[in-house]
This record gives structure tokens, sequence and C-alpha cells, in this order.
């Protein structure tokens, strides 16, 4: 079998563009006016909202080993939480703890 020659076509060669002409610099404006002009955009401010103040009460609450809220109480209840948790620990064998318990306030 002969083989045959395949041409290879090779890529033009891109025209490299001819360096510039100095040309004649425009005089730089006075100091006053580019100060003018950085401040301006330094001087723009974002607007924030202003941040409302959320209101917290602390409740505490019993919550078994699988982190099941059982029971929830006012936080001057703190002796009747820890007696509804010893309770519920003797009577069921389950661990039971109290925890403080954050709710934003309605």
């Amino acid at each position: 079998m002969a083989s045959r020659a395949t041409a290879v076509k090779t890529k033009p060669k891109r025209k490299t563009a001819a360096p510039k002409k100095a040309t004649a610099k425009a005089e730089p404006a006075p100091m006053e006016a580019t100060e003018t002009v950085v401040k301006k955009t330094a001087t723009k401010a974002k607007r924030t909202k202003a941040k409302t103040e959320s209101r917290t009460r602390i409740y505490w609450a019993v919550f078994n080993q699988n982190l099941k809220r059982v029971a929830v109480f006012e936080f001057d209840q703190k002796v009747e939480a820890e007696k509804r948790a010893a309770k519920l620990t003797s009577s069921s064998g389950e661990d039971h703890f109290i925890q403080k318990l954050k709710v934003a306030a309605a």
C-alpha cells in the first residue's frame, strides 16, 4: 500500500500591533479638582437599616434524653422544673434534665 502524504495547513501569523506613537500629553488637572472627585466617591455611605431590639424571655425546659421538650416552666420556677425532671427520671427510667430556653417575646 502506498501511503499518502497529507498537506498540513499552517495558521497565518497574526500581525503585531505597531507601537503607538507618543502623543503630546495633556497637562494634569490641578490638585484641587482631583481632590474633590476623590472626596465625592469616598463620602458615599451605605444605607443600613436600624436594628430593632428584639426582646427575649427565658424559661426552664425539661428535656428527655432524645432532646424532646417535655415541660416548660417560668424562669423563677427552677425548683419545680428540677422536681419534675427528677420525677420523670425515676418513673420512666430515662434521664431527664433541665435547660434554659430563650424565646422571642411576642
